[in-house]
């Protein structure tokens, strides 16, 4: 249930503060007065648009907040919504805290004190309060709300579910069987990947092979240059006259004569002297091998040339390196095979539908036989209800017919309806009155507390155009309907009001040329009582 709701610089609501009954709570003042303003921060509580000219005039920004009490039953489901946001929430108190701020720039959604996003706040504001705006009665016109309607009441909100997902199912198979067709070769293309695929494999290219190529063929076609360059550095490192290992040995030669005066410092000298010789010498070697497998003879050094052509064509025909043309090859041999075997997987695709058509098929049925199994028990507990609303001789006959398999199942629901006795049974989209739908949608409500999950219930002018004792009757189910849930309403009958638990009088006041909305909580209702009524104490 929602405990309290604080609003500051909102609207015409410069500073409120609001403690809700657990029960029946009702809203009551002149038309104008501001009730619609509370409703409207109520709503932003539940994730609702927040739009910067609510902010109060003169004001920065404009702050609503609110306390909720989670039901046990309620306490997991929420908990599963705020954990991945890391928000705190303790199951075993229930407490839950929603803030938001509204700036000319910005607005800032707080959960326990921890920023989220507008989506998470309506999520979570949908499993607390259940919103009944003014007008929404029209909605029972619409023969897919009496539908849902009736898959609430029937708990078959999870069949319905199934519904939904293989229809989905078949939609994304229907997008995939499309995908598919579009962009299946023809012939025409078909040739052509088999001319990639053929040349690609025929020359068979290596990852990084184009690359050792051209460093094979950079060394080949210098080779006289390297040669002559290996020869004359091995000349002067080790087989050279006055070659730079003759020189490190005569160096060690003379450092190994000093040793006898002085081994000590000299004996590190001789060994660095050697070892620099050893490098020397290991160099040698390896320059000279260097020269050994560089120069070419002219069949190889063609055949490498040749490869290198086959691979450059390749390269400029389909793509700008070998990796890519792996890639490309790959991709085409896909191509190809998707063809070669179009008909395969038309076959495939047509076993699947099938299955899937198979599976919606038994899923809609089975759940339009649950909904002909309680559309009756329904029509009993509305007519209850409407009998305790002023609707003592009326009738509703629920009729299905078939539709085609959708992701609501395959029926076609629509209740039937005669207020008085003599009438003839109509749907209720051509022949009920307003009122007569506001009370047809709060005994609905009624109906449906036990099925519902909503702890909190919102009705916005559920009472427009009744009065009398109808008025009465009206007032009754709401005080029936709290004691199973939280209910919060604006009203403009006496008949409903007094049987609320709390009474706030919303005033709209005007001061120093400021007009201001204020809700007041009454301990004494007779006052606003008798302006309701119109009765003036003398």
């Amino acid at each position: 249930m929602l405990n309290f709701i604080k609003i500051k610089n909102y609207a015409l609501i410069e500073s409120s503060e609001l403690e809700f009954a657990q029960g029946f709570n009702v809203f009551t003042g002149e038309s104008g007065a501001g009730k619609s303003i509370l409703l409207g921060a109520v709503d932003l509580l539940l994730g609702g648009r927040a739009d910067r000219g609510a902010i109060r005039n003169g004001c920065a920004k404009a702050e609503v907040s609110g306390c909720f009490s989670v039901p046990e039953y309620l306490a997991d489901e929420v908990d599963k919504l705020l954990s991945p946001a890391d928000i705190p929430f303790d199951i075993n108190s229930g407490e839950l805290c929603v803030r938001r701020v509204i700036t000319q720039s910005s607005t800032r959604n707080y959960i326990n004190d921890t920023p989220v996003s507008a989506k998470l706040l309506s999520d979570t504001g949908s499993l607390l309060i259940d919103r009944h705006r003014a007008g929404e009665q029209l909605s029972l016109l619409q023969t897919s709300r009496q539908l849902e309607l009736l898959d609430r009441y029937g708990n078959l909100l999870a069949e319905r579910a199934q519904c939904a997902s293989a229809a989905r199912a078949l939609a994304e198979l229907e997008q995939e069987i499309k995908s598919f067709e579009s962009t299946l070769p023809d012939e025409s293309e078909a040739d052509h990947l088999s001319l990639i695929v053929e040349e690609i494999e025929r020359v068979n290219p290596a990852p990084g092979e184009d690359e050792e190529l051209a460093a094979k063929h950079s060394l080949a076609s210098n080779s006289q240059q390297i040669l002559s360059a290996a020869g004359e550095l091995s000349a002067r490192l080790y087989d050279g006259e006055n070659s730079i290992a003759d020189q490190l040995g005569a160096i060690c030669r003379q450092l190994s004569d000093l040793e006898k005066f002085d081994e000590k410092s000299i004996s590190p000298l001789v060994s660095k002297c050697v070892e620099m010789q050893e490098l020397a010498s290991d160099l040698a070697r390896e320059v000279t091998a260097l020269a050994d497998h560089i120069e070419l003879d002219p069949a190889e050094f063609a055949a490498l040339e040749e490869r290198m052509a086959e691979l450059h064509t390749l390269k400029r025909r389909y793509a700008p390196s070998i990796e890519l043309l792996l890639e490309t090859l790959e991709r085409a041999k896909v191509r190809l095979d998707d063809f070669k075997r179009a008909s395969v997987k038309r076959g495939e695709f047509v076993k699947r539908r099938q299955e899937l058509l198979n599976q919606q098929n038994e899923i809609c049925r089975t759940l339009s036989k649950h909904r002909k199994a309680c559309a009756d028990a329904l029509a009993k507990e509305l007519l209850s209800r409407l009998d305790m609303i002023g609707f003592a001789n009326a009738r509703i006959v629920p009729e299905f017919s078939e539709t085609e398999n959708s992701s609501t199942g395959c029926d076609h629901f629509e209740l039937n309806f005669s207020a008085n006795p003599g009438e003839a049974l109509r749907p209720l989209r051509k022949i009920a009155s307003s009122g007569e739908l506001s009370r047809i949608m709060l005994a609905f409500k009624v109906v449906l507390a036990d099925s519902d999950a909503v702890p909190t219930v919102i009705f916005d002018e559920i009472d427009m155009n009744i009065g009398g004792e109808t008025a009465n009757k009206v007032g009754s189910a709401l005080k029936l309907l709290s004691k199973k849930r939280q209910i919060l309403s604006i009203s403009h009958l006496p008949q409903v009001a007094s049987q609320a638990d709390k009474h706030f009088l919303v005033k709209k006041t005007v001061s120093d040329g400021r007009t201001y909305s204020s809700v007041e909580e009454l301990s004494d209702t007779r006052q606003e009582l008798d302006r309701m009524i119109g009765f003036i104490r003398s």
